[in-house]
């Protein structure tokens, strides 16, 4: 277990997990802000993409109230691990990228505490000075969880991500350690 806070744990995926992906990543309802609906999973590439990679990436299962509904990573912001490499050098950042994949908890304030209890994770136990996304430009409700959770938007990355068979601007939104004090 990396860490429980009220009625989220966050712990390490396991393999049995692999089916909570294939599940997760097939629903076209997540694949359109998650990969893209033309980009589902199946268990191959389930395992590719998230068993067979060893590139700093800590990759997580999240449950609530005992029931996996989500997953989340994080990484320390470098070359090896991000497309962000123009990033404050000088200091420890984190990016850190989200779902949850059962439809169902969507719209319940369970993102906000998801993100805001990594948020506290990554500052307290691995002393981030800053946290970084790159959440999708159309992606409203995922913006305003994240602001919710005292993420600002820096700039806008111009074509940034390919989903859905075209390159999609993306924010580019910190939190920093000093909006946590």
């Amino acid at each position: 277990m990396l860490y429980e806070i009220d009625e989220i744990l966050v712990r390490p995926l396991l393999t049995e997990d692999q089916y909570f992906l294939v599940k997760w990543l097939s629903d076209p309802k997540v694949l359109e802000y998650y990969e893209g609906r033309d980009n589902p999973f199946d268990m191959l590439k389930v395992e590719k993409s998230f068993y067979q990679r060893e590139n700093g990436v800590f990759k997580s299962m999240v449950e609530f109230e005992g029931k996996c509904i989500g997953y989340i990573q994080y990484y320390e912001v470098n070359t090896e691990t991000s497309q962000i490499t123009d990033y404050h050098e000088d200091e420890i950042v984190y990016g850190i990228d989200q779902f949850i994949g059962e439809t169902s908890y969507w719209n319940k304030g369970i993102g906000t505490l998801i993100v805001t209890s990594m948020v506290h994770y990554l500052i307290e136990q691995k002393q981030a000075d800053r946290i970084i996304m790159d959440p999708h430009v159309s992606n409203k409700r995922a913006l305003k969880c994240y602001e919710k959770c005292g993420f600002k938007k820096i700039r806008i990355l111009s074509k940034h991500e390919w989903h859905e068979g075209e390159y999609k601007d993306c924010w580019l939104i910190e939190y920093t350690k000093e909006e946590s004090k």
